[in-house]
């Protein structure tokens, strides 16, 4: 089992990149927190290392961080996400943020990443919420970003309502905290129209 891998950077796109460690080529899958943090082709790189067997192949996945890889072992423990989707949502959302939000068991935070249905971010606000907290050690969660769980219910059927409409979740997730903030009593027709103003 490779845990984590050093040599020089031989190749590197977005989606995966090429090791070569003691004269063997590795192909690595990376997020894009990852390939962010990379330095350039031909210099030495290190990562943290996830081996993925199956019958048919064996995948490496690649961190930056332990954090990274913490996040992605937890992700890959709910039922229905496999390593890709967990790159995915990785790439998607920044490592402090996506821990957050876990930590939070914000939902609707969650549903905003690509390629995240309603049901698959309900399952990792339930079984990771505490994981997260516990993984924080004694980081505190910014006060701002907490919500009381008829608030969340409120911005969930929101976002549903607007994704319905077409928008896009990311920009109509952006448009209800806006909202939120700035209402000191939010129902969700209140919400709906304000975002609405916010998306025209």
């Amino acid at each position: 089992m490779i845990a984590h891998l050093s040599g020089l950077l031989l190749r590197k796109s977005t989606r995966s990149l090429v090791i070569d460690a003691g004269g063997i080529g590795y192909e690595v899958i990376v997020p894009l927190s990852t390939f962010y943090a990379l330095p350039g082709e031909g210099e030495r790189v290190d990562l943290h290392i996830y081996t993925h067997v199956r019958e048919d192949a064996l995948s490496l996945f690649g961190f930056h961080t332990r954090l990274e890889k913490d996040l992605f072992l937890m992700l890959i423990a709910v039922s229905g996400i496999g390593p890709k989707l967990a790159v995915n949502i990785l790439s998607g959302i920044g490592p402090g943020e996506l821990q957050e939000a876990m930590a939070r068991g914000d939902a609707l935070r969650l549903r905003s990443i690509p390629g995240v249905g309603k049901k698959t971010a309900e399952r990792i606000a339930l079984e990771l919420k505490d994981r997260a907290l516990k993984s924080l050690g004694d980081r505190e969660i910014s006060p701002v970003s907490m919500m009381d769980e008829q608030e969340k219910r409120l911005l969930d059927d929101a976002l549903s309502a607007l994704t319905n409409l077409g928008y896009q979740a990311n920009s109509a997730r952006k448009a209800l905290e806006m909202v939120r903030r700035a209402q000191a009593d939010i129902t969700l027709e209140i919400l709906i129209r304000e975002a609405l103003k916010k998306l025209a």
